[in-house]
């Protein structure tokens, strides 16, 4: 934080793709004493972006009945608007759609260093596109219809924090 002239100003030095934050503990706090709290965790926000009405409701519905927080976008420049890099959180892509293909989407977000993990569907599914949507970042690749167990441990797979080394 920089004062000037009273006013309060923002000094943005943080490279330009730093990465999500993680959690952060009170500084006066042993780690013990935070890790022993009984605090339920922030259910993971998941970003549906699909132009299907019916397939975006059904996964909200899904999602929202697992615990999960579905944040449902039918249009790529709604949700390119709006997604943030937020500790927890994923995207479930579909790739073909009007406008912006969800691989046209993938690339935007590299561009933008959105690191969020992203789950790619399509009922294309032949290797070209898996291989594609992998190179952009894609941490799994589901063919629709989606199966709803698969579909929900893919999300806790990606939305889980690495394991200690």
């Amino acid at each position: 934080m920089v004062r000037r002239n009273g006013s309060t100003s923002v000094s943005d030095r943080r490279p330009r793709c730093a990465p999500a934050a993680g959690r952060v503990r009170p500084i006066d706090q042993e780690p013990s004493t935070v890790a022993n709290k009984n605090v339920p965790p922030r259910a993971a926000i998941v970003y549906i972006v699909d132009d299907d009405d019916a397939v975006r409701s059904g996964l909200s519905k899904l999602l929202q009945s697992a615990g999960l927080q579905p944040r449902p976008y039918g249009c790529t420049v709604d949700f390119l608007a709006d997604v943030a890099n937020l500790p927890g959180a994923c995207i479930l892509l579909d790739i073909t759609m009007p406008r912006m293909t969800g691989l046209q989407v993938q690339a935007e977000l590299r561009r933008r260093c959105i690191s969020l993990p992203v789950i790619t569907v399509s009922a294309r599914d032949d290797e070209d596109t898996r291989r594609w949507a992998r190179s952009l970042g894609a941490r799994m690749f589901l063919r629709k219809p989606v199966d709803d167990q698969a579909l929900l441990d893919a999300i806790s797979w990606v939305t889980s924090p690495p394991a200690p080394e």
